[in-house]
């Protein structure tokens, strides 16, 4: 099985002039989640190369297991530092596709006809669709059949009440909780913080960086589900 992960290369938090990236969490958790079940991974960005990380991401309070385990694995890092261009990427070459969030994503991917027309040739093509935090932003413009690609789906994100607790609400270019509800999305949330993904058919969402584990353990499930049922019918 091969899975696309697909980052962010924008690192400005809008007019604040403060850094920003990709939450190393949500980058690190589903590399690993991926690696350790036998998957083939590609990592791409807009720009290729090493993706921004949000230095926030990487303060004490914000280490992880996973983190550390990346910390100490000079292959990992280095296949982080060399992504691939997302233009030159094709939905034909993988099984599915992860979206790792921190702020990032939402002034780049979120607007990227390249990203956009991937996520679509995805999800066309009967294929898995994952993003955590608010990497689920990066749909805001994806379309299926003519409407959005979210709309009558269960779906999670980041909340506006995470946003508020950041202090990032008047900074971000719009709300990923009351977006993904204005096109249509069927919204859920769990507590602040607490770990949480939604799969609905092809769509995997999850809420914020604690659910990077679980949004990528529950790709793994939907992908193997699928190779088990192709198995069976070939049987």
């Amino acid at each position: 099985m091969k899975i696309l992960m697909v980052f962010t290369s924008h690192d400005i938090l809008g007019s604040t002039g403060r850094k920003t990236g990709f939450w190393l969490e949500e980058g690190a958790a589903p590399y690993y989640v991926f690696r350790d079940a036998g998957i083939d991974l590609t990592l791409a960005s807009p720009k290729g190369g090493q993706p921004p990380v949000d230095p926030k991401s990487d303060l004490p309070e914000n280490q992880t297991a996973a983190m550390a385990r990346f910390k100490k694995d000079p292959d990992a890092q280095q296949v982080f530092a060399t992504t691939k261009k997302l233009k030159d990427m094709r939905s034909d070459d993988f099984d599915a596709v992860f979206y790792p969030g921190g702020h990032g994503p939402m002034w780049d991917l979120a607007e990227d006809p390249d990203s956009i027309a991937l996520i679509e040739s995805f999800y066309n093509a009967g294929k898995p669709v994952a993003a955590v935090c608010h990497a689920p932003g990066v749909l805001h413009r994806v379309t299926y059949k003519g409407e959005p690609i979210v709309k009558g789906k269960r779906v999670t994100g980041f909340t506006n009440t995470e946003e508020e607790e950041v202090q990032l609400t008047n900074v971000v270019p719009f709300l990923v909780e009351d977006e993904l509800k204005r096109l249509g999305g069927l919204f859920e949330k769990k507590d602040n913080w607490q770990p949480f993904a939604i799969t609905d058919g092809r769509l995997i969402t999850g809420q914020n960086p604690a659910s990077s584990t679980s949004g990528a353990q529950a790709l793994v499930k939907l992908l193997k589900g699928a190779t088990e049922q192709t198995s069976s019918t070939a049987a």
